[in-house]
């Protein structure tokens, strides 16, 4: 049997339920889950603001061991750690599953939002989209690379060779390419909401150039800003903080409208774009890189069963870095 923090529907609260182990598919690996990060996108599962397949178990930034092999899988072993990435599956045929775009699948599925997820003990997941994780992360310290670590190094790819990067929404993601941006040489400036004075500290500890709220402008223009707070308002924001030919970077699936702004403000070669989804590439580059930047993730450690209070802490701002659920530590 296995334990699994179930979301019968919109704006309900999680519930405890056991389920018979599931089998693998040909395709697929049983993972056993030792821990799942809580991610700002669980959220908005949670709120119906992304559509999902409900009643569904949460979690999408999962590391587990191998516990069965699907018969048509090769390159895996029984007991050997993985992580379980947001995008669960992809069909292969597309025109963009074609040319190495899986992000953009026309057919995805999505861990912990059309499939199930972590938030148990258990998971069934596409082999195709396991990552093998480098033995210099603990399982705790792994969990947070899955999505916030991921999609931050698309968006700071995305911002090419861009030497001052502002970061909006110093979060679990924030603080993780904080870490790579400067390990590369750029200069980074961190966004907080408006007088979260502890969030500008804790940025600034990690390297950050400069720190102070988002209706602030930085000291130094940016080349390229990256929006990790799910805030509409900050796009027009950010495009007047980076010079002509600067980028601003959405990295959220899920974003409230943008207000409108003068094209002034775009004018000058300046651009907006969103980060969508993830492709195994940006997985097995980032561990890479991951591990040669000596990269730390910041968590909080939950029980399993305590999962609708961790997810209430990062609603409210009350978590620095990452959350992340333990389905075997004590409550």
């Amino acid at each position: 049997m296995m334990r699994a923090m179930q979301l019968d529907g919109p704006g309900q609260p999680l519930r405890l339920v056991e389920r018979r182990l599931p089998q693998p598919k040909p395709h697929e690996l049983l993972i056993e889950i030792a821990a799942c990060g809580v991610c700002r996108t669980d959220l908005h599962v949670a709120d119906g603001e992304i559509p999902a397949h409900y009643p569904i178990v949460p979690g999408h930034e999962i590391v587990g061991r191998v516990l069965k092999i699907g018969g048509e899988v090769e390159g895996f072993e029984l007991g050997e750690r993985v992580g379980v990435p947001w995008l669960g599956h992809s069909c292969g045929v597309c025109p963009y599953c074609m040319t190495d775009r899986e992000n953009l699948c026309d057919a995805p599925e999505f861990t912990g939002c059309t499939r199930d997820g972590g938030y148990a003990t258990h998971v069934v997941a596409d082999a195709h989209y396991c990552l093998p994780i480098p033995d210099c992360f603990s399982d705790v310290a792994a969990a947070p690379l899955l999505c916030a670590g991921l999609i931050g190094w698309r968006a700071l790819r995305l911002a090419g060779d861009a030497q001052r990067i502002g970061l909006y929404g110093f979060g679990a993601a924030a603080h993780i390419i904080a870490q790579v941006a400067k390990w590369q040489g750029r200069e980074v400036y961190a966004f907080t909401k408006a007088g979260d004075i502890s969030g500008q500290d804790f940025a600034r500890s990690l390297g950050c150039v400069w720190a102070g709220g988002s209706d602030e402008m930085p000291p130094q223009p940016l080349e390229a800003a990256l929006l990790f707070a799910p805030i509409g308002a900050l796009v027009p924001a950010a495009l007047k903080a980076v010079v002509k030919g600067g980028r601003v970077v959405c990295a959220g699936i899920y974003m409230s409208d943008i207000p409108a702004f003068p094209y002034a403000d775009l004018w000058g070669e300046r651009t907006i774009r969103s980060v969508a989804n993830l492709t195994r590439e940006d997985g097995t580059s980032f561990f890479e890189i991951a591990e040669r930047a000596k990269v730390t993730t910041t968590t909080q450690i939950f029980a399993l069963e305590d999962a609708d209070a961790a997810m209430a802490a990062l609603r409210e701002g009350r978590v620095t870095g990452a959350a992340v659920l333990v389905p075997d530590v004590a409550r």
